[in-house]
């Protein structure tokens, strides 16, 4: 479960391009110094993976409630059902009546992020990556669905960090070299995306179906048998 925040997030890194690559673009960022340069970036990504391993924190916190009801199969499934719903029907979340509050407090996001791009103190760097950790993002969305369904909050966290370290290496690039994918290639990259969230989805619902698949859908009592076994260590 956790490779697949990781690919999701190198994969889905080519969609942050488009979306953050502006941001990581603008930084502050000292080019005369390579050294500087390559710790402040650094400190930009440190921001960003510690707003997501929070992010993923409260998530996985809310999917240990599920589980205290013994609901986590029904979860596992009802997460990959939204997932391929999200890639099916766009225009899902637009039509909920949280949009409304959303648009607000990334509106004040953004103004205090258009403050911090103008400084270069020692700690502009990360808490521009931390600002940047909050805007909204389908990729995003989907890995906090991913965070729910570990049903754990340590683990919840550490699918959204791991899903932040998938998005180095393209957002880093972004900084170093702006815009190096020409349109065409990422543009195939991006049709890639869909197909695999809803891969995503479907391992999560066979994963919540437990259809005694070794790794990919095991049994209810082989999951819970593996869950006491971590539980006492």
């Amino acid at each position: 479960m956790l490779l697949s925040a990781i690919i999701l997030g190198l994969l889905g890194s080519f969609h942050c391009i488009g979306m953050c690559g502006p941001i990581a673009f603008m930084l502050p960022v000292d080019r005369k110094n390579q050294t500087k340069q390559f710790f402040q970036i650094i400190s930009y990504h440190l921001g960003r993976l510690t707003t997501y391993s929070f992010i993923g924190l409260i998530f996985g916190l809310l999917g240990s409630g599920f589980e205290l009801f013994q609901f986590q199969q029904h979860l596992s499934i009802a997460t990959g059902v939204l997932m391929i719903a999200l890639v099916l029907f766009p225009t899902l979340l637009q039509k909920t009546k949280i949009s409304q509050p959303v648009t607000k407090v990334v509106f004040k996001i953004k103004n205090r992020l258009g403050k911090e791009l103008k400084n270069k103190r020692n700690d502009t760097f990360f808490t521009i990556g931390f600002l940047n950790g909050f805007l909204p993002c389908g990729l995003v969305y989907m890995a906090v669905l991913g965070a729910i369904a570990t049903h754990q909050p340590l683990t919840g966290s550490l699918y959204m960090f791991l899903f932040g370290v998938g998005t180095i290496p393209l957002m880093s690039a972004v900084v170093y070299f702006g815009n190096f994918a020409n349109g065409i290639f990422r543009q195939k990259i991006q049709q890639l995306i869909p197909v695999l969230v809803v891969f995503i989805g479907v391992f999560f619902v066979l994963r919540g179906l437990g259809l005694n698949i070794p790794y990919i859908s095991p049994s209810p009592s082989v999951s819970n048998l593996v869950d006491s076994l971590q539980t006492c260590h």
